[in-house]
């Protein structure tokens, strides 16, 4: 039997993958959120890069779909520092995030240690992992990169087997929305055009040819619509956009544009109801339609009469 000849897995200079950290590193791992993830052994979706916080922005957040809880992600292309430790307690202060996941070159023990502290005292509700990444190659081949998890939480197995459950219960929350949205389409065959996730609180608009999008959604006690950016669009950058035609929106819509600060959210409106009661259903997408049509046409007509 012939002996296989293999190649040598060697490790390579961070740098050499990702020049900066910023404007190379973080964009990349925003596009390759499944690599961290699959380490993690959750889902991630990203909700945006470079999220304003304070005076600060946190470099990736996403949400993880199963539980719909958002994700904090800090990355450096360095060793793990006591600025971003105090920077990730800032964001999650700031921040509706329950998970933290900070990435880094390597870790002091100190920060371990500290990691360890947070899982140990925050509550079943809070989970912190420390994930060091390296840069790798055999022989001339790319590039790749490697996830090594250093800290999570003790239980973290559990939690998932617990989320899992949850989410198990909540099917017939997720029944309940799949019915109203199919009410919804079927009231208005126009939007079966549009994307639609069945069991989502939401479904939006994506406008063609803008970077902005008109969103419906589903709760409780009202349905609403508002503006946000396409996916993974900093609020800032969504907010720029929009204050420059914040009287004529307010004209259009009846809404306040509202703020970075306040969410990934602009301009919303909301109607109130009680989204239990079938009989209100009709008027509910009805409202829901009316005013997702006139959002869009009052976008179309201050971005579409610039060009």
């Amino acid at each position: 039997m012939a002996i296989p000849e293999l190649g040598t897995l060697i490790e390579v200079n961070l740098r050499e993958a990702w020049i900066h950290e910023a404007h190379s590193f973080t964009p990349w791992l925003a596009l390759h959120l499944d690599a961290l993830a699959h380490k993690l052994g959750i889902s991630l979706e990203l909700e945006g890069q470079e999220v304003p916080v304070d005076s600060f922005s946190a470099d990736i957040l996403a949400r993880n779909p199963i539980d719909d809880s958002l994700v904090l992600i800090e990355n450096q292309l360095a060793g793990s520092d006591h600025t971003h430790l105090g920077q990730i307690m800032t964001y999650l202060a700031g921040l509706d995030a329950h998970t933290v996941v900070w990435v880094a070159a390597d870790f002091r023990e100190a920060h371990l240690s500290a990691l360890k502290w947070l899982n140990e005292n925050t509550g079943d509700a809070f989970s912190f992992f420390a994930v060091k990444v390296k840069a790798v190659r055999i022989g001339s081949s790319p590039i790749a990169p490697v996830f090594e998890v250093m800290a999570r939480p003790n239980n973290w197995e559990r939690q998932l087997h617990a989320i899992a459950q949850e989410t198990r219960q909540m099917s017939s929350m997720g029944l309940f929305r799949k019915e109203f949205w199919t009410h919804y389409v079927n009231r208005f065959p126009d939007e079966l055009a549009r994307y639609q996730a069945d069991a989502a609180s939401s479904r939006w608009r994506s406008l063609d040819g803008l970077d902005l999008v008109v969103t419906v959604y589903l709760a409780q006690k009202s349905v609403g619509v508002f503006i946000r950016g396409r996916r993974g669009m900093a609020n800032a950058d969504v907010f720029a956009l929009l204050a420059p035609h914040s009287d004529r929106l307010r004209s259009l819509t009846g809404a306040e544009l509202g703020n970075p600060e306040a969410g990934h959210y602009f301009s919303l409106s909301s109607f109130k109801c009680i989204s239990a009661d079938r009989t209100q259903w009709n008027g509910m997408s009805d409202w829901l339609h009316n005013t997702a049509d006139a959002y869009e046409a009052a976008l179309r007509d201050i971005f579409e009469g610039q060009a």
